[in-house]
C-alpha cells in the first residue's frame, strides 16, 4: 500500500485549510493511500533549530537524532502533500522550521564532489494544496517564495513523476462558490495521485 506523508500546518480546526486537510486525508485514503497525516501544530512540532542542531547540521547521524521520527516518516514516504496557508509571502514558520530541521543533509539531499544530490528519489509524488490572501498578481508581484519552493526546491530533492501546485488565490474575497470549486478541483486531484 502507497504511502502519503501529509504535511499540514495551520492551527485553527475550523479554517478553510482544515477543510482542505480533512478532504486530502479522506480523499487519499478512501484511494487506498496510507496517510501518514503529519499535523505539525497538533504535534507541537518545534520549528527552532538549536545552535547545537546547526553545528551539528552536517553530521550525518548526529543532525538526525534530534527529529529521527520525522525523518523515518518522511524516509517511508512514496507521495509528500502540504497542506498549509500563504501568509506574509511564505508558509507559516512551522512549516518552514521542519524544512529546516528534517530536510538535512543525508535526508532530503547528498553532498558528492562539492554538489548536492537528490536524496528523496522515492517520492513519487509530491502536491501543495495552499490559499493566499492576495491576487496571483501580488504573489508574483512579491517572487511567490512558496510556489517556488515547492515546484524547483522540492521537486529538485525528491524527483517526482508527477507534481501539483493547488493555489487558491484571493482568499480574503473568494465567494463560498469560489472556495467549493477549490474543494471540488482539490478532490479530483487527490482521486488522480
Amino acid at each position: 500500500m502507497p504511502r502519503a506523508l501529509i504535511l499540514y500546518a495551520h492551527p485553527c480546526d475550523d479554517s478553510f485549510a482544515a477543510a482542505l486537510h480533512g478532504l486530502v486525508c479522506a480523499t487519499l485514503a478512501a484511494r487506498g493511500w496510507q496517510v501518514d497525516d503529519c499535523d505539525l501544530y497538533a504535534e507541537r512540532f518545534d520549528p527552532v533549530m538549536t545552535a547545537t542542531e546547526r553545528r551539528a547540521y552536517h553530521d550525518i547521524g548526529a543532525n538526525l537524532r534530534p527529529v529521527a521520527d520525522y525523518v523515518q516518516r518522511l524516509r517511508n514516504a512514496d507521495a509528500l502533500i502540504i497542506v498549509a496557508p500563504v501568509w506574509n509571502y511564505g508558509f507559516p514558520a512551522i512549516l518552514k522550521g521542519f524544512f529546516d530541521r528534517v530536510f538535512l543533509p543525508g535526508v532530503s539531499f547528498r553532498m558528492m564532489g562539492g554538489q548536492t544530490w537528490p536524496a528523496l528519489t522515492h517520492v513519487s509524488r509530491l502536491c501543495a494544496v495552499t490559499t493566499y490572501g492576495g491576487s496571483r498578481l501580488r504573489a508574483v508581484w512579491a517572487g511567490d517564495p512558496p510556489r517556488k519552493l515547492v515546484t524547483r526546491v522540492l521537486r529538485r530533492t525528491t524527483s517526482p513523476a508527477r507534481m501539483r501546485y493547488l493555489a487558491l488565490y484571493d482568499m480574503n474575497r473568494a465567494s463560498p462558490a469560489r472556495r467549493e470549486a477549490f474543494l471540488d478541483k482539490v478532490r479530483k486531484e487527490m482521486e488522480m495521485i
